[in-house]
Protein backbone atom coordinates (compact mmCIF):
# COMPACT_ATOMS: atom_id res chain seq x y z
CA UNK A 1 0.00 0.00 0.00
CA UNK A 2 1.37 3.06 -1.03
CA UNK A 3 1.64 6.53 1.30
CA UNK A 4 -0.74 8.10 -0.67
CA UNK A 5 -3.39 5.18 -0.06
CA UNK A 6 -2.98 4.90 3.41
CA UNK A 7 -3.03 8.68 3.56
CA UNK A 8 -6.68 8.43 1.83
CA UNK A 9 -7.75 5.74 4.10
CA UNK A 10 -7.20 7.25 7.67
CA UNK A 11 -8.55 10.68 6.09
CA UNK A 12 -11.84 9.04 5.49
CA UNK A 13 -11.21 6.56 8.74
CA UNK A 14 -11.25 10.51 10.70
CA UNK A 15 -14.28 11.37 8.79
CA UNK A 16 -16.30 8.49 9.89
CA UNK A 17 -15.37 8.81 13.24
CA UNK A 18 -16.34 12.59 13.14
CA UNK A 19 -19.78 11.22 11.53
CA UNK A 20 -20.20 8.76 14.06
CA UNK A 21 -19.27 11.14 17.33
CA UNK A 22 -21.98 13.41 15.82
CA UNK A 23 -24.52 10.89 16.47
CA UNK A 24 -23.05 9.70 20.22
CA UNK A 25 -20.10 12.08 21.44
CA UNK A 26 -19.27 9.76 24.10
CA UNK A 27 -17.68 7.22 22.14
CA UNK A 28 -14.05 6.68 22.26
CA UNK A 29 -11.57 4.36 21.28
CA UNK A 30 -11.26 2.57 24.33
CA UNK A 31 -12.38 -1.70 24.50
CA UNK A 32 -16.23 -2.85 25.20
CA UNK A 33 -19.80 -3.40 23.73
CA UNK A 34 -21.07 -0.83 21.21
CA UNK A 35 -24.78 -0.97 20.02
CA UNK A 36 -26.43 -0.27 16.74
CA UNK A 37 -30.36 -0.04 17.39
CA UNK A 38 -32.80 1.64 14.85
CA UNK A 39 -36.85 1.53 14.30
CA UNK A 40 -38.07 1.77 10.63
CA UNK A 41 -41.63 3.54 9.73
CA UNK A 42 -43.46 0.84 10.59
CA UNK A 43 -42.19 0.78 14.41
CA UNK A 44 -40.07 -2.36 13.77
CA UNK A 45 -36.78 -2.71 16.13
CA UNK A 46 -33.26 -3.64 14.77
CA UNK A 47 -29.84 -4.39 16.44
CA UNK A 48 -26.61 -5.51 16.03
CA UNK A 49 -24.37 -5.95 18.93
CA UNK A 50 -20.47 -6.00 18.90
CA UNK A 51 -17.20 -5.77 20.60
CA UNK A 52 -14.34 -3.45 19.89
CA UNK A 53 -10.71 -3.18 21.40
CA UNK A 54 -10.82 0.30 20.25
CA UNK A 55 -14.76 1.09 19.81
CA UNK A 56 -14.57 3.99 17.88
CA UNK A 57 -12.27 2.64 15.12
CA UNK A 58 -14.61 -0.28 15.13
CA UNK A 59 -17.61 1.66 14.02
CA UNK A 60 -15.73 3.55 11.40
CA UNK A 61 -14.37 0.45 10.09
CA UNK A 62 -18.40 -0.92 9.75
CA UNK A 63 -18.72 2.45 7.58
CA UNK A 64 -16.49 1.42 4.47
CA UNK A 65 -16.81 -2.82 5.13
CA UNK A 66 -18.96 -4.68 2.98
CA UNK A 67 -20.69 -6.94 6.07
CA UNK A 68 -24.22 -7.57 6.19
CA UNK A 69 -24.44 -4.79 9.24
CA UNK A 70 -22.26 -2.55 7.17
CA UNK A 71 -24.63 -2.33 4.33
CA UNK A 72 -27.60 -1.77 6.18
CA UNK A 73 -25.50 1.44 7.65
CA UNK A 74 -24.98 2.70 4.52
CA UNK A 75 -28.56 1.88 3.07
CA UNK A 76 -30.15 3.66 6.27
CA UNK A 77 -27.33 5.75 7.27
CA UNK A 78 -26.63 7.00 10.77
CA UNK A 79 -29.46 8.13 13.21
CA UNK A 80 -30.09 12.28 13.23
CA UNK A 81 -33.18 14.86 13.09
CA UNK A 82 -33.00 14.44 9.48
CA UNK A 83 -32.74 10.85 9.59
CA UNK A 84 -34.70 9.30 12.44
CA UNK A 85 -34.89 5.76 10.71
CA UNK A 86 -31.38 5.81 10.76
CA UNK A 87 -29.02 4.05 12.77
CA UNK A 88 -28.50 4.97 16.66
CA UNK A 89 -24.88 4.22 18.54
CA UNK A 90 -24.10 3.19 21.96
CA UNK A 91 -21.55 1.62 24.48
CA UNK A 92 -20.17 -0.39 27.14
CA UNK A 93 -16.83 -0.53 28.08
CA UNK A 94 -15.35 -3.97 29.26
CA UNK A 95 -11.98 -4.97 29.69
CA UNK A 96 -10.80 -7.57 26.91
CA UNK A 97 -11.11 -10.14 28.65
CA UNK A 98 -14.80 -9.69 29.04
CA UNK A 99 -15.14 -9.23 25.69
CA UNK A 100 -16.81 -12.42 24.41
CA UNK A 101 -18.67 -13.34 27.62
CA UNK A 102 -20.62 -9.72 27.59
CA UNK A 103 -21.31 -9.52 23.47
CA UNK A 104 -23.17 -13.19 24.27
CA UNK A 105 -24.92 -11.72 27.07
CA UNK A 106 -26.15 -8.62 25.59
CA UNK A 107 -27.23 -10.38 21.96
CA UNK A 108 -29.35 -12.58 23.94
CA UNK A 109 -30.72 -9.65 25.81
CA UNK A 110 -31.55 -7.89 22.77
CA UNK A 111 -33.10 -11.19 21.73
CA UNK A 112 -35.24 -11.45 24.31
CA UNK A 113 -36.44 -7.46 24.09
CA UNK A 114 -37.74 -8.36 20.58
CA UNK A 115 -34.84 -6.89 18.35
CA UNK A 116 -34.69 -8.53 15.26
CA UNK A 117 -30.80 -8.93 15.04
CA UNK A 118 -28.33 -8.38 12.10
CA UNK A 119 -25.88 -10.00 14.04
CA UNK A 120 -24.60 -13.61 11.95
CA UNK A 121 -23.89 -15.57 15.27
CA UNK A 122 -24.65 -15.50 18.59
CA UNK A 123 -21.12 -13.70 19.61
CA UNK A 124 -17.80 -14.26 20.86
CA UNK A 125 -14.23 -14.37 19.28
CA UNK A 126 -14.27 -18.11 20.58
CA UNK A 127 -16.00 -20.60 22.99
CA UNK A 128 -20.04 -20.38 22.43
CA UNK A 129 -19.68 -18.84 19.09
CA UNK A 130 -23.36 -20.29 17.33
CA UNK A 131 -24.71 -19.35 14.21
CA UNK A 132 -28.45 -17.40 14.93
CA UNK A 133 -29.15 -16.04 11.42
CA UNK A 134 -29.39 -18.16 8.47
CA UNK A 135 -26.84 -17.79 5.72
CA UNK A 136 -29.16 -17.09 2.80
CA UNK A 137 -27.68 -17.88 -0.56
CA UNK A 138 -26.67 -15.58 -2.98
CA UNK A 139 -29.31 -13.79 -4.72
CA UNK A 140 -29.28 -13.88 -8.78
CA UNK A 141 -30.43 -11.44 -11.14
CA UNK A 142 -34.33 -12.79 -11.28
CA UNK A 143 -34.20 -12.50 -7.54
CA UNK A 144 -33.47 -8.77 -7.70
CA UNK A 145 -35.85 -8.36 -10.52
CA UNK A 146 -38.76 -9.89 -8.05
CA UNK A 147 -36.99 -7.77 -5.24
CA UNK A 148 -37.32 -4.95 -7.31
CA UNK A 149 -40.83 -4.98 -8.50
CA UNK A 150 -42.00 -5.88 -4.77
CA UNK A 151 -40.34 -2.43 -3.65
CA UNK A 152 -41.52 -0.72 -5.98
CA UNK A 153 -45.32 -1.83 -5.91
CA UNK A 154 -45.13 -1.41 -1.90
CA UNK A 155 -43.92 2.59 -2.35
CA UNK A 156 -46.45 3.45 -5.32
CA UNK A 157 -49.25 1.77 -3.23
CA UNK A 158 -48.29 3.40 -0.16
CA UNK A 159 -48.16 6.95 -2.00
CA UNK A 160 -51.47 6.05 -3.78
CA UNK A 161 -53.35 4.92 -0.25
CA UNK A 162 -52.01 8.24 1.92
CA UNK A 163 -52.16 10.96 -1.26
CA UNK A 164 -54.17 9.65 -4.32
CA UNK A 165 -57.35 9.16 -5.55
CA UNK A 166 -56.98 6.98 -8.48
CA UNK A 167 -60.09 6.12 -10.62
CA UNK A 168 -61.10 5.66 -14.20
CA UNK A 169 -61.56 9.00 -16.31
CA UNK A 170 -65.18 10.03 -16.58
CA UNK A 171 -65.02 9.46 -20.30
CA UNK A 172 -63.54 6.06 -20.07
CA UNK A 173 -65.68 4.42 -17.42
CA UNK A 174 -68.13 2.44 -19.37
CA UNK A 175 -65.34 0.99 -21.68
CA UNK A 176 -64.14 -2.40 -21.39
CA UNK A 177 -60.45 -1.70 -21.72
CA UNK A 178 -60.10 0.31 -19.52
CA UNK A 179 -62.12 -0.92 -17.04
CA UNK A 180 -59.49 -4.21 -17.86
CA UNK A 181 -56.47 -1.40 -17.37
CA UNK A 182 -57.93 -0.23 -14.17
CA UNK A 183 -57.77 -3.84 -12.52
CA UNK A 184 -54.27 -4.60 -13.90
CA UNK A 185 -53.57 -1.43 -12.35
CA UNK A 186 -54.18 -2.09 -9.25
CA UNK A 187 -52.99 -6.12 -9.14
CA UNK A 188 -49.62 -4.33 -10.14
CA UNK A 189 -50.03 -2.27 -7.13
CA UNK A 190 -50.26 -5.97 -4.83
CA UNK A 191 -46.98 -7.33 -3.53
CA UNK A 192 -48.35 -10.96 -3.22
CA UNK A 193 -48.87 -10.91 -6.81
CA UNK A 194 -44.18 -10.70 -6.82
CA UNK A 195 -43.98 -13.17 -4.30
CA UNK A 196 -44.75 -16.86 -5.98
CA UNK A 197 -42.60 -17.92 -8.58
CA UNK A 198 -39.89 -16.50 -10.32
Amino acid sequence: MSYQNFRQIKAIEQKNKQRLLEVNSRLDDESGIYFLTREDEQGFRYAYIGQAVHILTRLAQHLVGYQHIDLSLKKHGLYSEENPYGWKVNFRHYTTNLLDKMEQLWIKQYADKGYQLRNKTSGSQGEGKAQIADYRPQKGYRDGLKQGRINLARELSSIAEKHLKIEIRDDKKNNKISQRQFEKFKELLGTENYMGGN
